[in-house]
């Protein structure tokens, strides 16, 4: 598992584990059942508050992205793969929502934006 937090990001540093850590479930970099670090040596290991890692990783049980269980730990919960799919469109939909922002803000046409989506689909 890969977490890098910025100092320069506007997030606060739980939900920027988080969003990582669900981004990599979602693309299946995080298999089910996978055993993720506990909280003490993830908060080490980024050199963060306990109370930090304990907070996104109680985010992500409330999302249904992990589960705990006393004493053994947390792992990647078991996935709808129909609501799975439906997690990963909106995840798409809201990088595309950010392209189009900065595209707009560049004056950018949406011919343009197509033209470099099919050259890099493609490749």
């Amino acid at each position: 598992m890969n977490i890098i937090i910025s100092n320069s990001n506007d997030q606060p540093i739980y939900n920027q584990i988080k969003e990582q850590i669900k981004e990599q479930i979602l693309r299946g970099e995080l298999a089910e059942k996978t055993t993720l670090p506990s909280i003490r040596k993830l908060a080490k290991d980024l050199q963060i508050s306990v109370i930090t890692t304990k907070r996104a990783y109680d985010e992500l049980e409330k999302e249904g992205f992990i589960e705990t269980f006393p004493g053994k730990g947390s792992f990647v919960a078991s996935q709808n793969h129909e609501l799975l799919k439906e997690k990963q469109l909106k995840l798409i939909e809201e990088k595309l929502s950010e392209i189009i922002e900065h595209s707009k803000a560049f004056n950018i046409n949406v011919d343009e934006l197509m033209q470099m989506l099919k050259l890099l689909y493609e490749e």
